[in-house]
């Protein structure tokens, strides 16, 4: 059965709205506009050749801009690696109700569009991204309650998908690996931040095959550092996974024991990240291509 999942925009900001957004409120960076991409949450312009405007194209995505724009700036400091934190922040307005951002172009190449093969090359500098990133979060980090929480409260969700995709193809080793996460001792360290979506959609990679930047920081949030490193299943191949798991270093706040849990959850944060973009079918080929990895490499 085929599922079309992009919700409806509820307002589609074009090329007008955003030129008039610019004018009104950082003129001095008018410049020509192009649409780039029209995902489930965000729009994003391409602002002249160095710059791009990320506009919410639904109320429910406009705090995941605001989170953006107060995590980012910090985040970019340490991690080595470039991410989208503003360049400029737009503020709710009678033109638009909403905040939206203006973020640096990165060049590269979409991690989407090639293999876990190609992916390979960039297994420690990924690695190193993330234990730069996963460090405590303060108390009023940014909440998602469907990253970084406790791997049962998605249980419904996850069991809900694994049926319909069990009328195309065999969901048994999906479900024993999901069964597995939810019987490992539970994240008891403190709250850590996270991508929240690090798939490789959101990496950029470089023409020598190195990461160039990790974007779409939407789903940044503090919990369980399982959820991000879900990347090992979704980025890679079983030889870049073993790269991969290789160099990412252990935090300082888990023993050896929470660090093999946390490992065993992470898979179980893979199914979940996986099934959900596997749901796609004609609705968007790209994220339901990278949901046939995923599920591939956790079977």
């Amino acid at each position: 059965m085929r599922a079309n999942l992009t919700p409806e925009a509820d307002i589609a900001a074009d090329e007008p709205l955003v030129a008039r957004l610019i004018a009104e409120q950082h003129p001095d960076l008018a410049a020509p506009l192009r649409l780039v991409s029209d995902g489930w949450d965000n729009r994003v312009f391409r602002l002249g050749d160095d710059l791009a405007v990320r506009i919410p194209r639904r109320e429910a995505a406009a705090h995941l801009v605001e989170h953006e724009q107060r995590a980012l700036p910090a985040i970019a400091a340490r991690v080595g690696v470039p991410v989208p934190a503003p360049v400029r922040v737009g503020v709710p307005s009678a033109t638009f109700p909403w905040a939206w951002s203006i973020l640096p172009w990165f060049e590269g190449v979409d991690g989407a569009a090639v293999d876990g093969a190609a992916r390979r090359g960039i297994a420690d500098e990924l690695a190193a991204f993330v234990g730069r990133l996963h460090v405590p979060a303060p108390a009023d980090a940014p909440h998602n309650p469907v990253r970084g929480v406790p791997l049962i409260t998605r249980d419904a969700a996850v069991q809900e998908r694994l049926d319909r995709l069990s009328t195309r193809l065999d969901v048994a080793p999906l479900r024993a690996a999901w069964a597995e996460a939810l019987a490992a001792p539970p994240w008891d360290g403190p709250a850590l931040w996270l991508h929240g979506d690090l798939h490789p959609g959101n990496l950029l990679l470089s023409s020598s095959g190195g990461l160039a930047a990790v974007l779409d920081f939407g789903d940044v949030t503090a919990g369980d550092p399982a959820t991000d490193l879900a990347t090992a299943w979704l980025t890679f191949d079983e030889e870049g996974r073993e790269a991969f798991r290789a160099a990412m270093p252990q935090p300082p706040c888990a023993d050896a024991d929470q660090w093999a849990a946390t490992w065993t959850r992470a898979r179980g944060w893979a199914v979940t990240m996986g099934s959900a973009l596997a749901a796609h079918s004609d609705d968007n080929p790209r994220m339901a291509s990278l949901g046939r990895h995923a599920l591939t490499q956790l079977a």
